[in-house]
């Protein structure tokens, strides 16, 4: 049996790692959420987190989101293929409450595996928004 630890391997460590999951992941979201995941080959599921000052700003909260963000997938990822996976926070995660938060990751990690499987339908390309920005004469 495997442990339910969540060591070195289990984890997105370098930039390479982060910038191959960017390039047309298939993506879940909630309010709260998004994660982009594609296929890997290393035989297992490893996550990346990604928690922007900008989106939570005290340290504390942070953590505390990465914190219950690994615990989620460490309890969850037999059940997940062989994917890699980044999470990426929404503005009023820091004032949701720990079992909500555990909820809304419980459903993602189910939703973005059903996403990466081989017949799953490709994501559609978007179009970035334009911006409001006047050009500088």
């Amino acid at each position: 049996m495997e442990g339910l630890g969540f060591s070195r391997e289990l984890r997105l460590l370098t930039p390479s790692h982060y910038s191959r999951i960017f390039q047309e992941p298939a993506r879940a979201a909630n309010p709260v959420f998004t994660l982009l995941a594609k296929p890997n080959d290393v035989g297992h599921p490893r996550l990346g987190l990604t928690v922007a000052k900008k989106r939570c700003k005290k340290a504390c909260q942070r953590n505390r989101i990465k914190r219950l963000a690994r615990e989620s997938f460490r309890l969850n990822r037999h059940k997940l293929d062989n994917i890699d996976i980044v999470l990426m926070v929404k503005t009023g995660v820091d004032e949701q409450s720990n079992e909500e938060l555990t909820k809304q990751l419980n459903k993602l990690w189910r939703k973005v595996n059903e996403r990466c499987k081989p017949g799953a339908p490709k994501p559609k390309h978007h179009k970035k928004r334009p911006t409001n920005k006047k050009p500088k004469k």
